[in-house]
């Protein structure tokens, strides 16, 4: 199987930063799109940033100009550089993987982690 592990919450300060990583572990799989997803206390979660084995990225209007993902293929490893952090973007953050393991196509979650934005 394929596992997500996430690290980097925490709390900080209005226009703050806070970098979030995600490393992607098991045995004889390929990662192919990753993205970060947040859940708001009382909310859906949704899609914030997402980026292509070949390195695209999208962004939602939220966070465009603020947050940078970026990943390291021979990791396995995506990163969210979060800057001029918002009281909005208090959340719970996931990051999601596409990748393929034993001939099988696979949409992989990581366990979360927090992310709180206060003074």
């Amino acid at each position: 199987q394929v596992q997500l592990v996430e690290s980097g919450g925490g709390l900080v300060q209005p226009g703050g930063s806070l970098r979030l990583s995600c490393a992607a572990s098991g045995s004889d799989f390929k990662i192919g799109g990753m993205g970060w997803y947040r859940q708001a206390p009382g909310k859906e979660r949704v899609l914030i940033t997402a980026i292509t084995d070949g390195g695209i990225t999208t962004y939602a209007d939220s966070v465009k100009g603020r947050f940078t993902i970026s990943r390291d293929n021979a990791k396995n490893t995506v990163y969210l550089q979060m800057n001029n952090l918002k009281p909005d973007d208090t959340a719970f953050y996931y990051c999601n993987a596409h990748a393929e393991w034993n001939k099988r196509y696979l949409e992989v979650w990581g366990q979360g982690t927090l992310v709180t934005v206060s003074s």
